[in-house]
């Protein structure tokens, strides 16, 4: 990736080799793909960015690759960001959401991408952004942004798409029990997905009365049964997306500019985290001192500070 501009053209002409080469690239944060990133970024933001989460087991991954069979259909292509687990011993992505979408594995329109989270938090990989930048360069119609699935704490994915689906299940206990709080806070479609089994009209209740605490002003938020293995469901599902994104064609200005303070937040964070990890095994005598109490580490801290905003400089 010697030349930024080529491999930025190459890109944008839709060339899946050097597209899954610059992927791979960023997500082991290269100088030269940064470069290529400058270049695309004006030719984005014309996909519609999806984002599924939801707890471990309820089926997203089968309710993706509904989805996209469903927008083939329709002649759209889609781009799909999933985050996976990190292997253990490579560190790279468990491919567990690939494996299932792996019909689609020859279909031009389609380009699948697994991300290792890499033990970034939030259900996210630090790259999903990026990757889905280039997604979106590239042409594709819709792409769809999978969460790893770690709990209620994946939030974090609103922050990153037009429209975000929650899919849960029924018989999980503890009256949804995945499905509280924040990660209820975040959801602009709800999925009851596996909807044939027993305890699906529960879900559904139970769903509503949560929502019904959220207040009058809240947003509106669809309920959508599926049984994503069968298609059941489904098409009901894009319908509902449809609809959200015709409610609120009117904030997607808005999203925009939430979506931009969040990547740059994340690049100036991402940046001093590694400049500090830098900074802290070539000061090995400072942790020792703190180690040893014969330094506080607010004062460590400060002295890396100051070294960090000298580099930076």
């Amino acid at each position: 990736m010697s030349d930024p501009q080529k491999t930025a053209d190459a890109v944008l002409k839709g060339n899946v080799r050097i597209a899954a080469r610059l992927m791979r690239d960023l997500d082991d944060v290269c100088p030269s793909a940064i470069e290529v990133m400058k270049r695309i970024y004006p030719h984005t933001g014309r996909a519609f960015l999806l984002g599924v989460t939801g707890n471990p087991g309820a089926g997203k991954s089968t309710v993706v690759d509904a989805l996209i069979s469903l927008y083939r259909a329709q002649q759209k292509r889609v781009g799909v960001v999933a985050v996976d687990p990190s292997s253990p011993f490579s560190g790279g992505a468990i491919l567990g959401d690939r494996i299932r979408m792996q019909r689609h594995a020859t279909d031009s329109g389609v380009f699948i991408r697994s991300l290792a989270t890499r033990g970034h938090l939030g259900g996210l990989s630090r790259s999903t952004s990026d990757v889905a930048s280039v997604l979106d360069a590239m042409g594709f119609d819709v792409v769809i942004i999978e969460t790893v699935g770690v709990g209620q704490d994946e939030v974090e994915v609103v922050s990153q798409v037009d429209a975000s689906i929650v899919v849960t299940v029924p018989g999980l206990g503890d009256d949804i029990q995945a499905i509280k709080a924040g990660i209820l806070e975040i959801a602009d479609i709800l999925v009851v997905n596996k909807s044939d089994r027993e305890g699906a009209d529960r879900t559904v209740r139970d769903l509503v009365s949560m929502l019904e605490l959220r207040g009058h002003d809240s947003a509106p938020v669809e309920i959508v049964r599926t049984v994503a293995t069968t298609g059941k469901g489904i098409d009901e599902l894009a319908n509902a997306i449809e609809r959200f994104r015709a409610r609120n064609s009117d904030d997607s200005a808005a999203r925009s500019r939430k979506r931009a303070e969040v990547t740059v937040r994340e690049l100036v964070l991402d940046k001093f985290r590694r400049l500090t990890d830098g900074e802290l095994r070539a000061h090995l005598d400072l942790l020792e001192a703190v180690a040893r109490r014969t330094l506080d580490p607010y004062s460590a801290a400060e002295t890396m500070i100051q070294h960090i905003g000298k580099k930076s400089d």
